[in-house]
Protein backbone atom coordinates (compact mmCIF):
# COMPACT_ATOMS: atom_id res chain seq x y z
CA UNK A 1 0.00 0.00 0.00
CA UNK A 2 1.37 3.38 -0.91
CA UNK A 3 1.54 6.33 1.43
CA UNK A 4 -0.94 8.24 -0.72
CA UNK A 5 -3.42 5.38 -0.67
CA UNK A 6 -3.07 4.90 3.12
CA UNK A 7 -3.66 8.61 3.59
CA UNK A 8 -6.76 8.37 1.36
CA UNK A 9 -8.11 5.43 3.40
CA UNK A 10 -7.53 7.28 6.68
CA UNK A 11 -9.26 10.35 5.29
CA UNK A 12 -12.17 8.19 4.07
CA UNK A 13 -12.50 6.52 7.51
CA UNK A 14 -12.37 9.92 9.22
CA UNK A 15 -15.03 11.19 6.85
CA UNK A 16 -17.24 8.17 7.67
CA UNK A 17 -16.65 8.76 11.39
CA UNK A 18 -17.61 12.42 10.97
CA UNK A 19 -20.75 11.34 9.13
CA UNK A 20 -21.59 8.81 11.85
CA UNK A 21 -21.08 11.44 14.53
CA UNK A 22 -23.26 13.87 12.59
CA UNK A 23 -25.96 11.21 12.28
CA UNK A 24 -25.74 10.47 16.01
CA UNK A 25 -25.94 14.18 16.81
CA UNK A 26 -28.94 14.50 14.52
CA UNK A 27 -30.66 11.51 16.15
CA UNK A 28 -29.96 12.99 19.59
CA UNK A 29 -31.38 16.34 18.49
CA UNK A 30 -34.42 14.62 16.99
CA UNK A 31 -35.01 12.78 20.26
CA UNK A 32 -34.72 16.01 22.25
CA UNK A 33 -37.16 17.78 19.93
CA UNK A 34 -39.65 14.89 20.27
CA UNK A 35 -39.29 15.06 24.05
CA UNK A 36 -39.85 18.83 23.96
CA UNK A 37 -42.97 18.40 21.82
CA UNK A 38 -44.28 15.79 24.26
CA UNK A 39 -43.55 18.06 27.22
CA UNK A 40 -45.34 20.96 25.52
CA UNK A 41 -48.39 18.78 24.84
CA UNK A 42 -48.42 17.64 28.47
CA UNK A 43 -48.11 21.23 29.71
CA UNK A 44 -50.92 22.40 27.41
CA UNK A 45 -53.21 19.70 28.80
CA UNK A 46 -52.20 20.52 32.35
CA UNK A 47 -52.81 24.22 31.69
CA UNK A 48 -56.29 23.49 30.30
CA UNK A 49 -57.05 21.38 33.37
CA UNK A 50 -55.81 24.10 35.73
CA UNK A 51 -57.84 26.77 33.94
CA UNK A 52 -60.97 24.62 34.20
CA UNK A 53 -60.29 24.06 37.90
CA UNK A 54 -59.77 27.80 38.39
CA UNK A 55 -63.09 28.56 36.70
CA UNK A 56 -64.80 26.03 38.94
CA UNK A 57 -63.22 27.50 42.07
CA UNK A 58 -64.11 31.05 41.06
CA UNK A 59 -67.73 29.99 40.51
CA UNK A 60 -67.76 28.14 43.84
CA UNK A 61 -66.31 31.20 45.60
CA UNK A 62 -68.98 33.45 44.09
CA UNK A 63 -71.67 31.04 45.27
CA UNK A 64 -70.19 30.94 48.79
CA UNK A 65 -69.99 34.74 48.92
CA UNK A 66 -73.64 34.93 47.89
CA UNK A 67 -74.64 32.39 50.57
CA UNK A 68 -72.61 34.26 53.18
CA UNK A 69 -74.28 37.54 52.29
CA UNK A 70 -77.70 35.91 52.50
CA UNK A 71 -76.86 34.40 55.90
CA UNK A 72 -75.53 37.76 57.13
CA UNK A 73 -78.72 39.47 55.97
CA UNK A 74 -80.88 36.90 57.76
CA UNK A 75 -78.83 37.19 60.96
CA UNK A 76 -79.06 40.98 60.86
CA UNK A 77 -82.83 40.73 60.35
CA UNK A 78 -83.10 38.39 63.35
CA UNK A 79 -81.00 40.73 65.50
CA UNK A 80 -83.21 43.65 64.48
CA UNK A 81 -86.35 41.69 65.37
CA UNK A 82 -84.87 40.63 68.71
CA UNK A 83 -83.93 44.21 69.52
CA UNK A 84 -87.41 45.40 68.62
CA UNK A 85 -88.92 42.68 70.81
CA UNK A 86 -86.60 43.77 73.62
CA UNK A 87 -87.62 47.40 73.42
CA UNK A 88 -91.27 46.49 72.96
CA UNK A 89 -91.47 44.58 76.25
Amino acid sequence: MTVGRAHSNIWHMAKETDLSMAELDLKKLESQVEELISTCAHLKQENRSLLARQESLVAERAELIEKTELARSRVEAMITRLKSMETGS
